[in-house]
């Protein structure tokens, strides 16, 4: 993306985590320059704070392009009224914090504030995200458009019809790679309990579970063709699957429930 806008009047990241320093590390590759990003953060981390030419905990420019949110939820209630000044006017909010819907920024900065709620999830820290994004009337096209250009920094990037699809978003992308860890682990534990050793298991499992899904992102193929492909009638394949696919005990009913799980989980923090 051309950051021209952002080099001429900064950038704000207030919280530098691991999801913002994954960011600031993207931005920094594709060409932005370090004086033009100001890190807000009580406690930075070592790479932070041996970078050279950002502004680390220093006074704000008076009108940035954009303040992006990247606090824990916690945080949020003594983090966002540090930034009310930059409310109202043509500064560019991006929020990635869970369970913060836009009202709320509304209501601390201002209804006239452009503001963008994203959400990205951890494979960001390998530039494989994906993030899902939805802005206020004020944001506009223009507002997505550099909002999508700075989180397209760490992967994907998906726009929604509505806020309201961003509770189903979390469950599944957003707490998604969570599920996914698991799997490698009950996966390797099964390895191990038919006689291999833990760290064969281990390694198999990881490299299983990687190289099927950079296959089904990669095929042309639907994820169910693909299982079809690999499961031959009356086979080892056919027989977990019969276990797995079970609509009382496999993965649709378990995946099912724990997706909305997660989802009720996100609304429940919105209010």
């Amino acid at each position: 993306m051309e950051f021209s806008e952002i080099e001429a009047r900064g950038l704000v990241l207030l919280g530098c985590g691991k999801m913002g320093s994954a960011l600031l590390a993207g931005w920094l590759e594709r060409g932005l320059s370090p004086g033009a990003v100001w890190v807000i953060d009580p406690a930075p981390s070592g790479w932070v704070a041996s970078l050279e030419g950002i502004h680390l905990n220093e006074d704000l420019p008076p009108s940035p392009a954009v303040v992006l949110v990247a606090v824990k939820p916690q945080m949020m209630g003594d983090a966002l009224p540090s930034m009310t000044a930059l409310g109202g006017g043509d500064t560019l909010f991006v929020s990635i914090a869970a369970g913060t819907p836009i009202a709320r920024f509304e209501e601390v900065l201002g209804q006239g504030t452009p503001i963008v709620r994203a959400m990205p999830n951890t494979p960001a820290a390998i530039s494989r995200g994906i993030t899902a994004l939805v802005g206020n009337d004020p944001a506009g096209a223009d507002g997505l458009a550099l909002a999508e250009g700075l989180l397209s920094a760490v992967g994907q990037t998906v726009r929604l019809e509505s806020e309201a699809q961003m509770d189903a978003v979390t469950a599944v992308s957003g707490s998604g790679p969570a599920y996914v860890f698991h799997l490698i682990e009950t996966l390797a534990a099964a390895g191990e309990a038919e006689g291999l050793s833990p760290d064969l298991a281990l390694q198999l499992a990881r490299a299983t579970v990687a190289g099927a899904g950079a296959l089904a992102e990669a095929s042309d193929e639907s994820p169910a063709q693909l299982r079809i492909n690999v499961t031959s009638p009356g086979g080892t394949t056919q027989a977990a699957l019969e276990v797995l696919m079970d609509e009382k005990g496999g993965f649709p009913d378990l995946l099912t429930r724990a997706v909305a799980a997660a989802a009720n989980r996100g609304r429940e923090l919105a209010k």
